[in-house]
């Protein structure tokens, strides 16, 4: 698996918008995230131009402005990062972690029985 850019909490929040809508322009950017954020134009066009310095990015002029595309899929970097997280906190275990959301009751019943589900499904699918 190829190394995936460094992205900040900041800059996740502009990738979910780039992954949501690929080609988008810059003022598009803008307008989406001054929905969810305080953040001003500059500060958005900021990240933007560092996505791009980091290679998570990739930009072209579209008229006056940028639009942009994302060099990183997101399927890959929440693998990546999920990966990453269960090493640091659970020893690289997903059993370590559930057992742990278990035990502290940090599962509803509801959030079991679909966890249950997901489970059977999968031993399913693997069995044909």
């Amino acid at each position: 698996m190829k190394k995936l850019p460094q992205i900040s909490e900041a800059e996740l929040e502009i990738m979910k918008v780039i992954w949501k809508y690929p080609n988008i322009n810059t003022n598009e950017v803008i307008e989406k995230l001054s929905k969810t954020s305080k953040w001003s134009p500059k500060t958005i066009q900021t990240m933007l131009l560092r996505l791009i310095k980091k290679g998570a990015l990739n930009h072209y002029k579209e008229g006056r402005v940028f639009a942009y595309t994302p060099n990183v899929a997101e399927s890959e970097y929440i693998e990546v990062e999920s990966r990453s997280f269960l090493n640091r906190f659970y020893n690289g275990t997903l059993n370590s972690m559930v057992l742990n959301f278990l035990e502290k009751d940090k599962l509803s019943d509801n959030e079991i029985n679909e966890l249950y589900q997901i489970l059977e499904e999968r031993k399913n699918r693997k069995k044909e």
